[in-house]
Parts: C-alpha cells; structure tokens; sequence
C-alpha cells in the first residue's frame, strides 16, 4: 500500500526516530501518531544542552502525510525555554512490492532563542528525497539526500546525507545510520554515526534508546531516549 510499510496495520507505530533520517512511509489516513523523545548534547560531555523533541504525524490521505516538529524544551548554560518549531508535509508512494520512495518538503521558524543556542535565528527550509527499502534477511534501509537551511541567503547549499538500516524480529530491534551535512550556509560541515535498540511493547507503542558519536569537528555527541505513540483514528 502506498505511504504505509506494506503489510503493517494502521494502528502499529512505525517511528521515524530516534536516527536525524527519516523512512518514506507515512501514517494510514485519519490517523495521528506523536513521537517525542529527550536527548543531551554536547561536543565533549554531554552537558552543552539537554533538551525534549516531539513530532506529531497526521496521515491526510493515502501517501499523504503533515507533520508538526520542534523543541518544547531545551536547557543550555545560557538558560532554558522552548526551541523552534517547524511543519513537514511527506507525498510517498512505492514503486514495487520492496522499495518505497518519498518527497519531504519542510519549514522551520525562528521561535526558539538564537542568542541562547536554542534556535537557528531564521525561519529556514528543506527539501529531502528519501527512498525505503526492504532488503533480505529482515534488514531495512532508508536513504535521505537533499538541501537544508534554504532561504538563509548562504552559499554554497548545505546537504544532508544519510544512510541507515534497521533489523529486528518481533519485539526487539537495532538502528544504525551514518549521517552528515556538508559545509554551506555559512555552517561548518558535520558527520556521525548513530545506533539505538528498540522495544515495541504492544503494537500501537515504540521505545527507543541509543545514542551518536560525532566523527568531524563541531559535531555534538548525543544520547537519547524516545518514546513513539500511534493515538489511533481520529477523523
């Protein structure tokens, strides 16, 4: 079925953290599906930022998904308060009975506070193509390339890039991915690798823990841990 991984019920979660990718399907329509999940940050030991994340996803139709991002919370040594906010609108749809291919299109605003390292100080956007992936002996994988930070007047582009894969049976679950952003937009270049265990206690919930090491200058450590709920039909 387009936009939904192919065989899997409406109410199951299907959680596009804990990796910074996401997966090209979307949430069955009339269906509301909210992640959220608390890392800490930093270049050294981890105490640059501590901070919550949700993602609340509504499937509008079939293959057809809009999405509500941000950071509720973040704490920074310069204070605590809400971070930015942004909306995703996912059109996916497969291209065969394995592959599923998606466009995400995203805009970010500047609520959070630039000054205190919670936010970028600029409404800004993304265009992501992502590509899923059903591979032999139960392995998973998702690609994501395309610009970010656009409309910021920086040159060149930043990219995001990222490979990640997924194996499990049942319950339990790991996650790896290798992710970067190239030098652009008057940001430096960043690189990193992730990997999370998942555990599906029932069908409609999924908790994630793991954490990534940074593999190039300027790039943060994180360790996280997350929680994805499907809240079920709505409309």
């Amino acid at each position: 079925m387009p936009g939904v991984a192919r065989g899997q019920s409406p109410r199951a979660a299907n959680p596009e953290r804990p990796t910074f990718a996401t997966h090209a399907y979307t949430v069955a329509p009339g269906y509301i599906e909210l992640e959220q999940g608390v890392r800490v940050q930093g270049a050294d030991d981890l105490s640059d930022a501590t901070a919550w994340d949700y993602n609340l996803k509504i499937g509008l139709a079939r293959g057809v998904q809009l999405a509500f991002f941000g950071t509720g919370f973040m704490r920074t040594a310069a204070g605590t308060g809400p971070g930015d906010v942004g909306t995703t609108l996912k059109l996916s749809t497969a291209v065969s009975t394995r592959t599923t291919v998606a466009l995400a299109p995203s805009v970010t605003f500047a609520t959070g506070d630039a000054s205190a390292g919670r936010g970028a100080g600029r409404a800004q956007g993304a265009l992501l193509a992502v590509a899923s992936v059903d591979a032999p002996w139960k392995i998973h994988v998702d690609l994501n390339l395309g610009p970010v930070a656009l409309g910021t007047g920086g040159s060149p582009l930043r990219w995001f890039h990222s490979v990640g894969a997924a194996i499990g049976g049942g319950r339990y679950g790991f996650t790896g991915e290798a992710y970067g952003y190239s030098a652009g937009a008057g940001e430096p270049a960043q690189w990193g690798a992730l990997g999370a265990v998942t555990v599906r206690p029932a069908q409609w919930v999924v908790v994630d823990a793991g954490g990534s090491v940074g593999l190039w200058r300027d790039t943060p450590d994180l360790v996280f841990v997350g929680l994805t709920t499907n809240l079920g039909r709505v409309f």
